[in-house]
């Protein structure tokens, strides 16, 4: 569902699924090396912070968990005014973005400057690009949105110089909102529903190649129920099966599980308000196979979104809401890697952190944002309109 706030209306919005894995230590020393696409949905679990084990986070008498004490979004002048919706960090130093008007960038220097990729075809027809997942420096993949043949899935293993469009949707009444990976060769994107139920496209050669999984393994999905492709994460993984898929737009926000990389489906009801085409989840975040966030609420400017914030324990089967959510709509959702309990949300008024899970947010920043990332070695990423794009880093 291409869900408003610019990025017009029907139901896709995003599924991140991260390609990036990163190697370094801590926030403002590290290294990124980049290996394993997908990984990153487990691996935005998981990461050496200042060369500490996860522990449990700490916070700090304002509530800012100790990982982040002195850090805040640095931004970076990307010298495009597209909007950026697709994210994907691979290190401190690398990361990919791709948004409105066929735009993809890419930065190898920290977002000291930005290498516009885009391609070509998909610049001249303009093409809704709200989804990226990147294996390393080289290699990405790029979802675009909408109905029919605007859904499409873009290749390049040579830093962008070129491209090979590698699907094509035929069906018409199939509307492609998010991707993500669990490891370089296998990975899924998913459309909205498609005779009653979400369709899953899948593959095993690292995106060369996709196929359309059978249905009879999901769930019927409710009346109206969409997918939101706002943030390029309404479908994620974590570990080498596990996937998770956001919905909104029914009368109740789920979220769907599968153990067996999109083959069956069991699905959940968030405590995320719906009950309208604006509302519901819009993205998750599982640092492992069983701790989950999801964030949302009603993306319409002006619009109360409370309770818009949910934790799961035990693999998205049961969902809690957060004591102290949010105070507005958030559309992307990531985990501080190794640092136990400390995640960021962000939405168009700002960007909030918990240091226990998901079960209390505190404001960090007032900017505007559409979707957040984090690299195995700590280096967490931003993105949103007006090619803003902005860094973690400590003043």
């Amino acid at each position: 569902m291409g869900m408003g706030m610019g990025m017009g209306m029907g139901m896709g919005m995003g599924m991140g699924m991260g390609m990036g894995v990163g190697v370094g230590v801590g926030m403002g020393v590290g290294v990124g090396v980049g290996v394993g696409m997908g990984v990153r949905a487990g691996l935005a679990a998981a990461v050496l912070v200042l060369g500490v084990a996860a522990a449990p986070s700490r916070a700090a008498d304002d509530g800012t968990p100790r990982e982040l004490r002195g850090a805040g979004w640095a931004l970076k002048d990307t010298g495009t005014a597209a909007r950026l919706r697709g994210l994907a960090a691979v290190s401190r130093t690398t990361a990919w973005v791709a948004g409105t008007k066929g735009t993809v960038l890419r930065t190898v220097d920290g977002g000291r400057s930005w290498q516009d990729v885009s391609p070509p075809g998909a610049v001249a027809e303009g093409l809704e690009l709200r989804d990226v997942e990147a294996l390393d420096a080289r290699r990405a993949v790029a979802l675009s949105i909408g109905e029919g043949e605007a859904s499409r899935v873009l290749r390049t293993e040579d830093g962008g110089a070129t491209w090979t469009e590698t699907f094509r949707n035929p069906d018409p009444r199939a509307f492609y909102d998010c991707l993500t990976f669990f490891d370089a060769r296998h990975g899924l994107a998913m459309s909205d529903p498609v005779d009653g139920r979400f369709r899953i496209l899948s593959t095993d050669d690292g995106g060369r190649t996709w196929r359309v999984l059978p249905g009879e393994g999901m769930p019927e999905a409710l009346p109206g129920e969409a997918g939101f492709a706002a943030s390029g994460q309404c479908l994620v993984s974590a570990g080498p099966r596990d996937v998770w898929l956001a919905t909104g737009g029914g009368a109740a926000a789920r979220v769907l599980h599968s153990a067996d990389r999109g083959r069956t489906w069991s699905a959940a009801d968030a405590t995320v308000p719906a009950g309208d085409p604006a509302r519901g989840v819009f993205a998750l975040a599982f640092r492992d196979r069983t701790r989950g966030l999801a964030v949302g609420g009603d993306y319409r400017a002006g619009e109360a979104s409370p309770e818009a914030a949910a934790v799961s324990s035990d693999g998205g089967r049961t969902w809690r809401r957060a004591a102290a959510p949010p105070p507005a709509y958030r559309s992307g959702a990531a985990w501080y890697p190794y640092s136990g309990g400390t995640a960021l949300a962000v939405g168009p008024t700002g960007t909030d952190v918990t240091a226990d899970g998901g079960r209390t947010w505190r404001i960090l920043d007032a900017g505007s944002f559409d979707t957040v990332d984090c690299a195995p070695d700590s280096g967490c990423w931003a993105a949103g309109e007006k090619g803003r794009v902005a860094r973690l880093e400590r003043r």
